[in-house]
């Protein structure tokens, strides 16, 4: 099958890279010629240009833009495609994509991998990166079922685990499990490094190890994600934002009124609770 890809980064040439091993034939569009050169040599697409005219011959095309660019790209990429092409995305916020794109596109289908690592770009790209990760997908009443039949179809090899939900069930979720976490933990860092005495926090800096190191990784990544996560995601964010406050502060006043046994509670309710979200 002819498969397109619209963004040849850390998502975009993997998807290339593992749909390349499963037999299909890849080509991408890049806004820079030399991530094309890159994605042609390291076998993340057959052919890969600049000109969005390459997606004529695809019959899936995967938009793996940022968030912000998406709406303009397919605008742009519509009169070059045909009429029974499959567009589908890669977004980590499905209720404003599937609400933006969908009307431009009949045979849309959202989509998210929910997989990555700490770096970006075409030389990040892994062929198994969504080995066991979740694929969410979220038809809407009007998205054709053999559309999201044939997105499941071409995801579903790559060892992916499929879910198929709501495009608003999904923001609320993801905005306790991913959205939230990289507020927090940015959060974290921005209290650390608002230490007033300097010598101690140099010396936090030079104690800091695994602890921190896990807590503290998604708040020290790509600040454009969590801004696209913050006005894209807006209305389940803040929701989760002032849930996580309102349980914060409920430990606070534990601690403040040494209420040991109140906070044991909610410590071995929360060590019962977490493998539940790490099946």
């Amino acid at each position: 099958m002819n498969i397109g890809i619209v963004g040849l980064g850390l998502i975009g040439g993997s998807l290339g890279l593992a749909l390349r091993s499963h037999g299909h034939t890849v080509l991408g569009v890049s806004r820079q010629s030399h991530t094309c050169q890159r994605a042609i040599a390291r076998g993340a697409v057959d052919d890969a240009g600049l000109s969005l005219n390459l997606m004529q011959s695809a019959e899936v095309v995967f938009l793996c833009t940022p968030l912000a660019a998406m709406q303009a790209t397919v605008v742009e990429l519509v009169p070059h495609l045909t009429a029974d092409t499959v567009l589908t995305d890669v977004g980590s916020v499905k209720g404003w994509v599937v609400k933006t794109i969908a009307p431009l596109w009949s045979n849309f289908v959202g989509g998210h991998p929910m997989a990555g690592t700490a770096e970006s770009g075409i030389e990040a790209a892994l062929p198994d990166l969504f080995s066991n990760a979740p694929y969410v997908l979220t038809p809407t009443e009007t998205t054709p079922a053999g559309a999201v039949q044939l997105v499941e179809a071409l995801v579903r090899p790559l060892q992916t685990r499929i879910y198929r939900c709501r495009p608003d069930d999904h923001d609320r979720a993801v905005a306790w499990i991913s959205h939230l976490p990289v507020m927090t933990s940015a959060s974290l860092i921005a209290a650390c490094i608002g230490e007033a005495d300097p010598a101690v926090l140099e010396l936090a800096c030079g104690l800091a190890s695994s602890g921190f190191r896990d807590t503290s990784r998604v708040g020290g990544g790509n600040p454009e994600l969590g801004l696209m996560m913050a006005q894209y995601n807006q209305v389940a964010l803040i929701r989760s934002l002032h849930a996580y406050r309102d349980t914060l502060n409920q430990m606070i006043a534990h601690i403040e009124q040494s209420d040991w046994r109140s906070l044991e509670a909610l410590l071995k309710q929360t060590q019962q609770a977490r493998p539940e979200f790490l099946q």
